[in-house]
């Protein structure tokens, strides 16, 4: 049995010169604002689907490492894993790139280097955009 997870945008006015917020509904955190300018310009306080989506691969990446860093027998004592998602008028999301730096013991370079590998592509957020998006990953012991 899964589990469900559930967002709410408010929206008001055009593409252009309107806005929203997008409230966390599961988790009751917050509330966020988003507006076209905010997601195509300078994001100021304002976040976007992208940032957010970015917030989802980050987090599922780095869970995932750490499962995957134990089933191979090391343990992952930290990773700071960030996204980038690269977003195009017109074309859309072309691009994630994940960046992670992880201090793992027990596993030899070559061992480590599967591990990430293996987390990118077990990452359930990754297998959403698979196939779709080009995805990267620069991935270091650090």
């Amino acid at each position: 049995m899964g589990t469900d997870r559930s967002a709410t945008t408010r929206w008001a006015g055009g593409l252009a010169d309107g806005s929203g917020t997008v409230s966390l509904d599961s988790s009751g955190v917050g509330s966020f604002d988003v507006s076209w300018p905010a997601r195509t310009e300078e994001p100021g306080p304002l976040t976007s689907p992208e940032e957010l989506i970015a917030a989802a691969h980050s987090s599922c990446y780095s869970m995932m490492l750490s499962h995957v860093v134990g089933e191979a027998g090391g343990t992952l004592r930290s990773a700071q894993t960030s996204a980038v998602v690269t977003f195009v008028v017109g074309e859309g999301i072309t691009k994630i790139a994940l960046t992670t730096r992880a201090d793992v013991e027990g596993l030899d370079d070559a061992a480590f280097d599967k591990a990430v590998q293996d987390a990118k592509d077990q990452c359930p957020v990754s297998g959403l955009v698979k196939g779709n998006t080009e995805m990267t990953l620069d991935a270091a012991r650090g």
